[in-house]
This record gives C-alpha cells, structure tokens and sequence, in this order.
C-alpha cells in the first residue's frame, strides 16, 4: 500500500474478512492494517480536504455497516486521518488494551435508537391541556385587563419548559423500566426539539433483535395516541464506545 495518509474507519479483531472489495471515501479500497491481534480498518487518505459532505458521510457508514455484517467493529467518527501506516500501528499499540477490552465488551451487540415524541399539533396547549397549574397561570397573567407583562411571560415560559422536563424524566424513566429487559444497556441522549419526549440509545445482543422489537411494542402500550414512538437500527454501537483514542 502506499505511504499516505491512512482513513480511519474502526478498530476490529484482526481475522476480519470482507467478501469482495469494499469502497469506501473517494471509492478507495477499503482494507486492514493488524498489530497484536487488532486491526484497524482504513481506506488510503482523501487527495484534497475532507468535507463532511453527504457523499463521504454515507461512504463512512457503509463501510461500518459492511464490516459489521462479519464482525465486530469500534466505529471511529466521521475525519480521522493517521499520517501513515506507521502512524496506525502507534495507535494500535497506544490503545491495544482499551481496544481489547471494549471488542469483548460489545462483541455480537448492535445499538438500536428509539426516538418518542409528542405527537400533536401544538405542544404549548398540550401541556395546558393536561397540566392544571400551567393552564391557571396562563389564564390569569393574560385575563387582566393589563394584560400579562414581560417578566410574566418569560415566567409562563420557565414553568412550560419545567413541566415539560419533569415529563420527559417521568417518561424516559417509564420506557428505560421495561426496556432494561431486552437491552444489555440504554443511554439517554438530550432532545434537539421542543417536541422530542426521550431519544434513546440501546444495545442489544444481535440474536434478541426480534425480543427488543417486542419490547418496544410493551412499551408504546403504555402511551396514548398522543405519543408517537420510532425505532431504527441496527448500527455500530458508536454511543457505546467508550475510548479516548491516542494518536501519540
């Protein structure tokens, strides 16, 4: 192989094979560099700046998700590149035993995402709807024949934000009790949106796929028509990866 920069797309076991030639960024080929029993798998370096581009983002992906179909992998984030081959042996070396130790910890586990939300039009009147205190204040800071002042709203504001957080810890916590059966473990990851109730990461064993699904449908039982619960996966455990890598 040549002696440029090396891609960085994970750390797996060094017997893993891949089927037929895999692309990955630029449509360069995919393949192992091995020290001590891990490998770490890399394409030859991008010939001008890497842009986290839609193109080079999926070539990311598919190569991780090629590779897990026969083995286990320690994803690496999107723009890691090693100055050379020697430059990927240091690493291994550096980081041989957190390597070791996470492979058999998330060896055959795959993380699945759940994502609930609230599933109505406005979320506001939702939660006035179904929360007494909220509707009282509401009404009586904009009833008076003043009117409701700044300081008012942005007080109407902090308890709507407040009552909406003490619902996601009340839901997540219901959804995390009946999941923990058919997961080896769940991280909670904070909401981007108003509307998002919970966004869960879980890993699971590959061969209980079909019992977490189950467990996702006990789950959504609980809820009425007004949540909404999507579930995808699977993917490389990537919020499971517990490594600070050490490049020198």
């Amino acid at each position: 192989m040549t002696n440029n920069g090396k891609y960085i797309y994970g750390f797996t076991r060094n017997d893993v094979r891949f089927g037929f030639s895999l692309a990955g960024i630029d449509g360069k080929q995919v393949y192992t560099i091995s020290d001590n029993g891990i490998a770490a798998v890399v394409s030859d370096g991008p010939g001008g700046r890497l842009r986290p581009e839609r193109k080079n983002l999926s070539a990311h992906n598919s190569v991780i998700k090629e590779v897990m179909k026969t083995s286990s992998i320690l994803p690496v984030s999107f723009g890691v590149v090693a100055d050379n081959e020697t430059g990927i042996k240091k690493i291994l070396t550096l980081n041989h035993t957190s390597f070791v130790n996470q492979l058999k910890r998330l060896g055959d586990k795959v993380e699945m995402g759940l994502k609930v939300i609230w599933d109505v039009e406005n979320i506001f009147e939702f939660m006035v709807r179904t929360h007494r205190s909220l509707e009282l204040f509401r009404d009586n800071i904009f009833l008076k024949p003043t009117g409701a002042t700044q300081e008012e709203k942005m007080e109407l504001g902090r308890m709507f934000e407040a009552i909406m957080n003490q619902e996601r810890e009340k839901h997540t916590a219901t959804v995390q009790s009946i999941l923990k059966g058919y997961c080896c473990e769940i991280k909670v990851n904070k909401p981007k949106d108003e509307k998002t109730v919970m966004k869960l990461a879980c890993l699971v064993e590959k061969a209980s796929l079909e019992q977490f699904e189950k467990g996702i449908f006990e789950a959504a039982k609980v809820f009425d028509d007004n949540y909404a619960f999507d579930f995808h996966g699977p993917w490389a455990p990537h919020n499971f990866v517990e490594i600070k890598l050490k490049m020198a």
